[in-house]
C-alpha cells in the first residue's frame, strides 16, 4: 500500500534545516544593513563640513552657516543624530567638530561604530561601543 505525504520525521528535519539557515542568514543580513546605514553618518558629516567650509570662505566664521544646521539634528535618513560643535568662534584659528551617534534602533545595535567625528582638519574618527578606535572600519576604508 502506497501512502502520499510526509512523515513527521521528514517534516521535523525540514524545519530544523530551515531554522539553521535562518540562524545564519538573519545576523548576516543585520550586519549588512548596519554597514550600509553607516553611510548616512559619513555622508552627512562630509556634507556638513563642506557647507561649513563654504561659509567660512565667505564670512571667515563657522557660526551662522546656513548649509550646516547648528545643534543636534537627525541625519537625512534618520539613522543618526548629528551635532556640530564650534568651540570658540573668537579663536585665532576657528574650528569645528561634527559628530554623529546612532538614533535609529537598527544602528543602536551596531556596537562596532557608535560615534563618528570629523573636524576642521578633515580628520575622521570613529569609536566602538566600548570606546575603542575603529576609524577604518566605520568610515569604509576596509
Amino acid at each position: 500500500m502506497k501512502t502520499n505525504g510526509f512523515t513527521l520525521v521528514e517534516l521535523m528535519i525540514t524545519v530544523a534545516v530551515v531554522a539553521i539557515l535562518a540562524m545564519i542568514a538573519v545576523p548576516a543580513y543585520t550586519q549588512y544593513v548596519q554597514r550600509a546605514n553607516r553611510t548616512d553618518a559619513t555622508k552627512t558629516l562630509t556634507l556638513d563640513a563642506q557647507a561649513l567650509e563654504r561659509c567660512y570662505s565667505q564670512t571667515f566664521l563657522y557660526t551662522g552657516c546656513a548649509g550646516a544646521p547648528a545643534g543636534a539634528t537627525p541625519s537625512p535618513q534618520g539613522k543618526y543624530t548629528v551635532t556640530i560643535t564650534i568651540p570658540d568662534p573668537a579663536q585665532p584659528a576657528p574650528s569645528y567638530i561634527i559628530s554623529a551617534v546612532p538614533l535609529a534602533p537598527s544602528q543602536v545595535g551596531d556596537t562596532a561604530c557608535q560615534l563618528f567625528t570629523l573636524n576642521t582638519a578633515n580628520a575622521q574618527f570613529a569609536q566602538t561601543g566600548g570606546g575603542a578606535a575603529n576609524t577604518q572600519t566605520c568610515w569604509g576604508s576596509t
